[in-house]
């Protein structure tokens, strides 16, 4: 699977466009108030990446697990120290509203948690390179 993002910004128009193989869509992003970029800065969206992952893991991994979900809140949060700093105290909480039990729903978050793509991609640290066009 083969995941992009694309932001197209200037002076007549801000477009945001994320793809994952074949299917493309439109995100509704607005520009800064004076046009220059996202009003959405990298770090807010880096949160969204690791609630919106452990979102739609535990989804996915409670089918898997046959735990009923109907409903779940997740909230990621890190520190961003100054320019060009990696983020710090990066966390995640998440509540499941289910019939199943405390048990089985701590069973779920915590096997969920070890598979969580973007999460483990975050842990591991992987190399950003910047490839000119």
């Amino acid at each position: 699977m083969q995941i992009t993002a694309i932001v197209t910004n200037s002076a007549i128009g801000h477009d945001v466009i994320v793809q994952t193989d074949d299917s493309a869509q439109t995100l509704n992003v607005p520009p800064q108030s004076l046009g220059k970029g996202s009003a959405i800065n990298g770090g807010e969206f880096l949160m969204l990446a690791l609630a919106t992952c452990y979102c739609n893991d535990l989804y996915r991994e409670a089918k898997r697990l046959a735990i009923p979900i109907e409903g779940v809140e997740v909230e990621a949060s890190a520190e961003f120290p100054g320019i060009g700093l990696a983020a710090t105290n990066i966390t995640y909480r998440a509540s499941v509203s289910s019939s199943a039990s405390s048990s089985a729903i701590e069973q779920l978050l915590r096997e969920t948690d070890a598979v969580a793509e973007i999460h483990n991609t975050v842990r591991a640290g992987v190399p950003v390179q910047l490839v000119r066009r």
